[in-house]
């Protein structure tokens, strides 16, 4: 049930250039969470259930993508796995509207979108521990394209568990930049955070020719391990799950 190592420096690094793109996307709804600033305990508590809540979804998320993964990795498709991968991000850099747009132009995704925007226009009139945390929880499934990549890149891990952790770890790297954003405010000003998010598209890029590496076998240290040394930590992987 191990995952490697590379996807956890991944996720993290993921999470953590995310957190400029996330500033943007939820800032709004963090900015809008009516936190209590007269009590400090309770600005800071609610503030971080607001996070645990993203954290939660991404990680409910990670495993059921890891779903997918995990059946194409008993399958023998590893290799095929990332590779697929790989392009999927690169897709995503060079047709960002198209791929974005895909499950917004599916009926029953656009459904279960109405819903949790009503659901959570509901929860942000409200004040509690336990409504701030459900507010993070729906806030999670809002259409995000940094969670489309960190959603793309986790099935690449090869299993529910993986996916879960990959996804968490995602979740972890955003924390930090939002949840000092909603404490302070508008923390970084906005051509600092474009110049950040002018590097992001490269960085996926990057990231998707890593996997494309790593599923091609040519034996490149750390990068792209032997077709043998992915053979064997297959079968290492499907003796694991057997157990």
């Amino acid at each position: 049930m191990e995952i490697n190592g590379i996807y956890l420096y991944t996720a993290l690094s993921l999470g953590l250039l995310s957190g400029f793109h996330c500033v943007g996307m939820c800032g709004p709804i963090a900015f809008s969470l009516g936190l209590d600033s007269n009590n400090k305990f309770k600005f800071y508590t609610q503030n971080l259930l607001y996070q645990l809540g993203r954290i939660t979804t991404y990680t409910i998320l990670g495993g059921i993508v890891g779903i997918v993964g995990k059946s194409l990795d008993i399958a023998g498709y590893q290799k095929q796995i990332s590779i697929l991968s790989g392009i999927l991000l690169l897709l995503m850099v060079l047709l960002p509207g198209k791929t974005t747009e895909i499950g917004g132009n599916f009926k029953p995704i656009n459904k279960f979108m109405v819903k949790i925007k009503i659901f959570l226009s509901k929860f942000l009139g409200k004040k509690g521990n336990i409504s701030r945390y459900i507010t993070g929880i729906l806030n999670g499934f809002l259409p995000c394209g940094a969670v489309y990549v960190a959603l793309t890149s986790s099935i690449a891990a090869g299993g529910i568990l993986q996916g879960m952790i990959f996804m968490a770890i995602f979740g972890l790297g955003t924390f930090p930049f939002m949840f000092i954003t909603t404490l302070i405010g508008k923390v970084v000003n906005l051509k600092i955070r474009t110049k950040v998010l002018k590097f992001f598209p490269y960085f996926i890029a990057i990231l998707g020719i890593l996997f494309i590496l790593r599923g091609l076998g040519l034996g490149i240290h750390m990068i792209s391990p032997s077709n043998k040394a992915l053979e064997i930590e297959q079968k290492k992987h499907i003796r694991n799950c057997c157990e």
